[in-house]
């Protein structure tokens, strides 16, 4: 697979298929692998790139830049070498912060619609802000298990992504590609990526946006997803009913489908 030199890192990105370019942006310590159902399906017809975040993944483990807004500068770096086009932004959890803070810094000029997987406008948990998964003192928790006994934490955290505990086979992948992180890098951008907070940028996502979560809540609140669609001014909020932070695992056929439907409408 491709690999992408920028001036402070190198990234791995998955690259098939072509047409309208649709990039899969992934979560906080996962990867480009997540969006395997995705793949044979959006190369056919469009432009399938998945790339692993700075640090994540098969992409340089460099340890300076692990911020959601580095990370917008590496994906604005990523689009302009491949020279993209009306680029389909498809953010999961984490990744949708990406896509924010690339719309906060960039505008939405090259970008012709958005897909938000599983987030929220903020993970944390303000005073205003309920529909949060962690407060301070969770937050420390967290960054302390991972700087501590990380193999434990992921282990524990992988079965909260899902509404029904995933196979002994996916468990397994899924805890070696977080876990090809080092620590110091997890606990950095875990941190960061929990205290952003989005309300404020909504107003300046003017394209079309398609909502997609689960109603399994450990993790994420369908609360957020209808906040995201009464604050975004063109969004259209599906909930998957059987699936809880990966709907794209969970429910690959409707997802896929939900999302491809949602492209064309584009135009």
């Amino acid at each position: 697979m491709p690999k992408l030199d920028l001036k402070t890192t190198r990234l791995h990105y998955e690259d098939a298929g072509k047409g309208r370019p649709v990039i899969f942006i992934h979560g906080v310590w996962m990867s480009s692998r997540f969006f395997q159902k995705q793949k044979p399906h959006f190369s056919k017809g469009y432009r399938f790139i998945a790339p692993d975040l700075r640090g994540h993944g098969r992409s340089q483990h460099v340890h300076s830049g692990h911020t959601i807004a580095q990370y917008a500068r590496d994906l604005h770096d990523l689009v302009h070498k491949l020279k993209l086009k009306d680029v389909v932004l498809v953010g999961w959890s984490m990744g949708a912060f990406v896509l924010w803070d690339y719309i906060r810094q960039f505008g939405v000029g090259n970008i012709r619609g958005t897909v938000v997987v599983e987030e929220s406008a903020s993970d944390f948990k303000w005073a205003d802000w309920p529909n949060g998964i962690a407060d301070f003192p969770g937050l420390c928790g967290m960054m302390r298990d991972v700087q501590t006994d990380r193999a434990a934490f992921v282990k524990a955290f992988i079965p909260l992504m899902f509404k029904d505990p995933p196979s002994k086979q996916d468990a397994h992948w899924m805890f070696d590609e977080i876990t090809r992180l080092p620590e110091s890098i997890a606990s950095s951008i875990l941190f960061d990526q929990t205290v952003q907070d989005y309300r404020a940028d909504l107003v300046k996502v003017t394209v079309p946006t398609l909502l997609c979560f689960g109603r399994d809540e450990k993790l994420i609140p369908v609360a957020g997803g209808e906040h995201l669609h009464k604050n975004l001014s063109s969004s259209r909020l599906i909930v998957f009913e059987n699936s809880g932070h990966c709907p794209f695992l969970e429910g690959s056929d409707r997802f896929n489908r939900e999302v491809d439907q949602f492209i064309q409408s584009l135009g």
